[in-house]
C-alpha cells in the first residue's frame, strides 16, 4: 500500500475516533446549555469561520459552473441535514443509540457508490459490511435498555437514520469534487451554503443561549464540537476521500460504537460485558474485511 493511502486510512481513523467521543461530549450540553439546532449554528459559524480564514492559504480555485449543483446538494446533505438530524436525534435519544444506528451508513454508501460512482462491491467488502452490521445489531438490541436520558428515543432514532442516509449521500457526492478542488476551498463553500440553508431553523435556539453564564464544563464541550467534531473531522474526511473510495470511508463508521463504549467506561458512564465484547469484535472485523480489497490491490 502506498503512503498516500496509509495516510488516508489514518486520517479516516482519527476522524472516526473524534466522532465516537462526540456522542457523549455533545449529549451532556443539550438542551441544558444549548439546544440541538443552536449547536448546529454554532458548529457552522465557528468551523465555517476557521475554514474561511485558512482558505486564504489555499490555492485560488474557482468552482466550475458544472459543479454548482453537486456542491449545493453535497452541502445540503453534509452540512445541513446531516448536522440537524444528528444533534437533534442525540438530544432526543442516547449516545449509544446514535453510535450504533449510524453504522448503517456504509451499507447506504455502498449502494449509492454502486449506482452513481460505479464502484464495484466485492465479496470481501460485502462480507465486512455484514460482519459490522451484525455487531451493530447486537448493540442496537442491547442499547434499548438505555433510555433514562432519552425523552423521545423513537423520534431520535429515526433522525439518526436520516442522518446516516444524508452522510452517505454527502460522501458519494463529494468524492468527485475532492478530485478537482482543494479541501479548504470545498469546505469554505459547503459550510457557507450549510449555514444559509439551516439558519431559519437554527437561529431561534442559538439566540436563547446565555453565553455570559456558561460554565467551563459547557464551553470546552462546545469547543470540542466546533473544532474537533466539525473542523478537524471534515478536513480529515475530505483528505481521506482523495485516496480512498467513499465506501471505505463509510466503513470506518463501524468503529464509533466501540469508541463510544470505551469512552463511557473510562469516564465511569458505562461498563463492559460479554455482549459488548462480542459486538466490538464483530465491528472491528467488519472494518478489517471492508478494507481488505483495498490492501490487496495496492
Amino acid at each position: 500500500m502506498d503512503k498516500s493511502k496509509i495516510l488516508a486510512l489514518i486520517a479516516a481513523l482519527i476522524a472516526t475516533t473524534i466522532y465516537g467521543l462526540n456522542h457523549t461530549i455533545a449529549k451532556v450540553i443539550m438542551p441544558q446549555y444549548i439546544g440541538a439546532f443552536g449547536l448546529v449554528q454554532l458548529r457552522l459559524m465557528g468551523a465555517g469561520f476557521i475554514f474561511f480564514i485558512i482558505s486564504f492559504f489555499a490555492p485560488k480555485q474557482k468552482i466550475d459552473t458544472a459543479d454548482y449543483l453537486r456542491l449545493f446538494f453535497a452541502a445540503l446533505l453534509g452540512t445541513c441535514i446531516n448536522m440537524l438530524m444528528f444533534l437533534k436525534g442525540l438530544e432526543l435519544s442516547t449516545p449509544i443509540n446514535s453510535g450504533v444506528i449510524i453504522t448503517l451508513t456504509p451499507v447506504m454508501v455502498l449502494i449509492l457508490s454502486y449506482i452513481f460512482l460505479k464502484e464495484k462491491i466485492g465479496l470481501t467488502k460485502l462480507g465486512g459490511i455484514i460482519f459490522g452490521f451484525a455487531g451493530a445489531l447486537i448493540l442496537i438490541f442491547y442499547g434499548k435498555e438505555v433510555s433514562e436520558n432519552a425523552p423521545n428515543a423513537m423520534l431520535g432514532n429515526i433522525m439518526f437514520l436520516i442522518n446516516a442516509s444524508a452522510f452517505a449521500g454527502y460522501l458519494v457526492l463529494s468524492k468527485p469534487l475532492t478530485q478537482r478542488y482543494h479541501t479548504l476551498v470545498l469546505m469554505k463553500w459547503m459550510f457557507f451554503i450549510g449555514f444559509i440553508l439551516s439558519f431559519p431553523v437554527t437561529y431561534n435556539e442559538f439566540r436563547l443561549v446565555q453565553w455570559t453564564s456558561l460554565p467551563f464544563e459547557a464551553l470546552w464541550r462546545m469547543a470540542f464540537v466546533v473544532i474537533g467534531t466539525t473542523f478537524l473531522t471534515y478536513m480529515l474526511n475530505m483528505y481521506a476521500l482523495k485516496s480512498l473510495p467513499a465506501s471505505t470511508i463509510g466503513a470506518f463508521i463501524y468503529l464509533q460504537p466501540p469508541i463510544a463504549i470505551i469512552y463511557a467506561i473510562v469516564t465511569g458512564n458505562d461498563s463492559l460485558d460479554l455482549i459488548k465484547v462480542i459486538a466490538m469484535v464483530l465491528v472491528f472485523s467488519g472494518v478489517y474485511f471492508a478494507t481488505t480489497k483495498l490492501k490487496k490491490t495496492s
